[in-house]
């Protein structure tokens, strides 16, 4: 049917409107063929690509046809008007799903600024709730976010259960084909490719966003990628050696909620003030020098003390992953200060049993993608796992989910950069693993200086796991740093943080700039190796009282 033809139709009401909308948007370009999602990249439109309402062009969206997107055949399920939040810009709002299996949701914004921003996920994700999309979508970005290819909770790791496809859909396909599908049904609706792509995820988020660096460097300008879980199954085996090393054998906890508390109360009053000032925050725990058995009862003491066994305990934490002759088997354990975020995660808090996230991935995927099937994962414990025999089999899915490789030479080739940061107090992702794949990266890249041209990272004191909710100024607007460094030249030479007051639930997503009311201080992040160090003169509380020093 010809265009010409089509309009007849319209004239005579003898076709939808909805359909032809449809079939206009396909004559304009809304077709998979029409606009490649690694298009070159030109300027925002400043008009509507048909003569047409926003929101009709919205509605034909849930007809056009992206089932040819290379790589990502792509249908939409859902598409309307409305809005991500009440107090977000009126938007398109599209469900869809990728290669059938691979849901995602996409925000297209009215006022577009020509950019386009994807968010990582969590945990074993299954969601397509945009969590970090608020910020973006209201400085008129599109934004999409994924479920990496299976529905869920973000605890649930059944799915992994002998199924080799949805675990290399979670671990580098998924995050890749959502983003050729997210510039693809963009660039048609618009009739223009977005002229810069962003990344931003923390955790699981934060591997994806590493991986996309090391395997799919043309697919964002830049990245931002925070407390990622870089080594999966060594991340993993480092949650349930925690959770394992506070319990007896009959399933007890050793340290309490409590305990807890005295323990980190010693910890502050041994080490605040590495950074200068009495904050209640450590600056830098690797500078702290706290033994727990500093705590030991002596004698017939009672009360305030730690018995032998709670030593153990904690030393054990803070030591991390080993064999049974101090081999050590991951980069650490938690660090110093960081004990008030054990509880809820591996301290049970008031009774409540608290959470662990690693016995159902490690059955699960670890184990239940071995050679054995007669292998059931409803009949393992967490008190199976060998430290001396079990770490060998993790190569089974660790190529699958690793973001480790530290030759970034394609990502840096192409002009992409990078924003890294990781929580000190950071109680899920020890902070140390992050610190090793970033000296290594310096090492691969040519030494820190060369490095520092495309990524840099920051260590936060007092940040606990990927929200705002640590002791420390943890809120940071990484997104207009990042924009300013790609687009404008200005590399990050150091990241304002502020401690939020918070009357709210855990935080995950903020809006910047923060109202002056609900900061209650500020400090500065300077790039790896450089620390705060608290100047000796002014306000503690002002970000500007502090200078940078590198230690060793």
């Amino acid at each position: 049917m010809k265009p010409s033809h089509l309009v007849a139709a319209f004239r005579n009401k003898s076709i939808h409107v909805g359909f032809l909308l449809a079939i206009l948007l396909a004559f304009t370009g809304v077709t998979a063929g029409a606009q490649s999602a690694n298009a070159v990249k030109g300027d925002a439109p400043q008009a509507p690509l048909v003569d047409a309402s926003f929101e009709s062009r919205c509605a034909a969206l849930q007809t056009a046809d992206f089932s040819n997107l290379t790589d990502a055949p792509t249908v939409v399920t859902k598409a309307e008007f409305g809005r991500l939040n009440p107090e977000s810009p009126e938007a398109c709002l599209i469900d869809g799903k990728v290669r059938q299996n691979i849901g995602f949701r996409l925000v297209l914004p009215v006022h577009w600024n020509g950019k386009y921003f994807q968010s990582g996920c969590g945990g074993a994700c299954g969601t397509t709730r945009p969590y970090y999309c608020d910020e973006p979508v209201s400085r008129g970005y599109i934004c999409l976010a994924s479920d990496m290819g299976r529905s869920g909770t973000s605890r649930d790791w059944s799915w992994g259960f002998n199924n080799t496809a949805l675990v290399a859909d979670f671990g580098f396909r998924a995050t890749h084909m959502a983003s050729v599908a997210g510039k693809g049904i963009a660039a048609a609706f618009y009739r223009s490719p977005a002229k810069l792509s962003y990344f931003y995820g923390c955790s699981t988020g934060g591997r994806q966003a590493l991986v996309e660096a090391q395997q799919f460097p043309w697919d964002f300008d830049g990245i931002v990628a925070g407390a990622p879980v870089i080594n999966w199954s060594g991340a993993g085996m480092q949650i349930l050696w925690t959770h394992l090393a506070n319990h007896t054998a009959d399933g007890k906890e050793i340290l309490k909620e409590q305990d807890v508390r005295l323990l980190h109360d010693a910890v502050v009053k041994q080490c605040d003030g590495n950074d200068g000032v009495k904050d209640g925050l450590i600056g830098d725990p690797r500078q702290c020098k706290f033994d727990p058995v500093m705590l030991q009862c002596k004698g017939n003491e009672t009360g305030s003390c730690f018995s032998a066994q709670q030593v153990a305990a904690a030393k054990k934490i803070y030591a991390g992953p080993q064999t049974s002759d101090g081999k050590p088997l991951y980069t650490g354990g938690l660090m110093l200060g960081s004990e008030l975020l054990w509880i809820g995660d591996f301290i049970t808090p008031d009774g409540k049993k608290p959470i662990t996230y690693g016995a159902e991935g490690m059955s699960q995927i670890v184990f239940g993608n071995s050679v054995n099937p007669s292998w059931k994962p409803e009949s393992w414990t967490p008190s199976q796992f060998d430290f001396d025999q079990d770490y060998k089999r993790m190569g089974m899915v660790e190529p699958l989910f690793s973001g480790s490789n530290p030759d970034l030479r394609k990502f840096k080739g192409r002009g992409g950069k990078l924003i890294g940061f990781q929580g000190w107090d950071d109680q899920s992702i020890v902070p140390l693993n992050y610190l090793d794949y970033y000296e290594t990266v310096t090492k691969t890249m040519g030494g820190l200086k060369e490095t520092q041209t495309f990524y840099r990272m920051f260590m936060v004191p007092g940040m606990d796991h990927c929200t705002f909710n640590g002791a420390g100024a943890d809120a940071i607007d990484y997104l207009t740093y990042l924009e300013n460094w790609v687009e404008k030249g200005e590399a990050p030479t150091v990241l304002i943080g502020s401690h939020v007051k918070r009357d709210a639930p855990t935080m995950r997503s903020l809006t910047f700039p923060l109202p002056q009311q609900q900061i209650a201080f500020t400090r500065p992040h300077y790039p790896y190796p450089g620390q705060a160090h608290y100047s000796g003169k002014g306000d503690p509380n002002q970000a500007s009282s502090f200078k940078q020093v590198i230690r060793p």
